[in-house]
């Protein structure tokens, strides 16, 4: 009994730890004319994976190296089935920033990479996993895409570029002020730390209990906790008409969990690819190849029935998931 209760206390840490992490995040951001859609990709995106992140060092380190890997690729299908689903359920997304057109091929080429890399070693009849030299790969791409948005956010404060049609909304703060924003990002760490130590020990003890895989509990319990960040500010952008923001949360999210998130964990130790899991990188790949059509072949908008399609696809891979592992 004590320890579901620990693993929901972690999981709330988490939520918490995130949200206070964005809040001062973004007000710092905030201070110097970031646009929203930037905002999303970056600060947003980047402390809403935090909890992902503080998930993913704790597990190589205490040896649950299956919940590491169940994490980040549930993450992704979640943020992309679940989190981007209801939000265009509640409300249309219309993207007005060009810049996505670029992000999202982006999440296709990481998404890719991850999947060549997980696929060289079992085509030579060994066990699949990601190395620390495969992480190092991950890392640089990862430094090409902030490198990239460095770019963006000098020529977005151009009125005459070509970013000139994303809404800014600069809000500039007292002293006072600032010094609140840092506090809520230290505090913020501090919770997700905490938070994720108590997730890894408390989800690989549930899974143990019952019989479940540490990747499923990594998949769906962990990784839909986890996410929870993402799911929160993408609905509450949504329904705010803050569409760049809400996909740039998600887009953001998927990128950074595939390019620091997963190779952080290999960097401490290799991290093996179970059974099925060349399966859901598939899935998490035809995910973001969906948004592709949909953002560039379709006047950048996701109504109400493409989050719909999205939400289904999720709840049955989720059914199908569990059902297979406790067969």
């Amino acid at each position: 009994m004590i320890t579901p209760l620990l693993l929901a206390l972690g999981l709330v840490m988490l939520l918490l730890g995130g949200t206070i992490l964005v809040r001062g995040a973004s007000e710092i951001a905030y201070r110097y004319g970031v646009s929203p859609l930037i905002v999303g990709l970056t600060i947003v995106a980047f402390g809403t994976s935090a909890p992902e992140l503080a998930v993913n060092i704790y597990g190589p380190l205490q040896g649950a190296t299956d919940l590491a890997f169940g994490n980040v690729v549930g993450s992704n299908i979640s943020n992309m089935g679940l989190v981007l689903g209801a939000a265009a359920l509640l409300t249309p997304i219309t993207i007005q920033g060009q810049v996505v057109r670029r992000e999202v091929p982006l999440l296709l080429l990481a998404i890719t990479v991850v999947t060549v890399m997980a696929l060289d070693v079992p085509l030579d009849g060994r066990e699949a996993f990601i190395s620390r030299s495969e992480a190092i790969v991950l890392m640089l791409l990862f430094l090409i895409f902030v490198y990239v948005n460095v770019l963006d956010f000098t020529q977005a404060r151009r009125p005459d570029s070509l970013f000139a049609d994303i809404e800014h909304t600069p809000l500039v703060k007292t002293e006072p002020r600032s010094r609140v924003s840092w506090i809520l990002v230290v505090a913020g760490i501090m919770l997700l730390v905490l938070g994720g130590d108590m997730t890894v020990q408390h989800g690989s003890a549930l899974a143990l209990r019952f019989g479940v895989s540490e990747t499923v509990i990594g998949l769906f319990i962990v990784a839909v906790g986890t996410s929870l960040p993402e799911l929160a500010t993408s609905v509450i952008a949504a329904v705010r008409r803050e569409s760049d923001l809400a996909l740039g949360n998600v887009v953001g999210s998927c990128i950074f969990n595939s390019l620091v998130v997963l190779p952080a964990s290999a960097m401490i130790s290799n991290i093996p690819i179970p059974q099925l899991g060349i399966g859901d990188l598939v899935l998490s790949w035809f995910l973001a190849a969906i948004l592709i059509p949909v953002f560039i072949f379709r006047k950048a908008t996701m109504g109400r029935r493409t989050g719909f399609f999205l939400v289904v696809i999720y709840v049955g891979y989720a059914m199908a998931r569990i059902l297979g592992d406790t067969a």
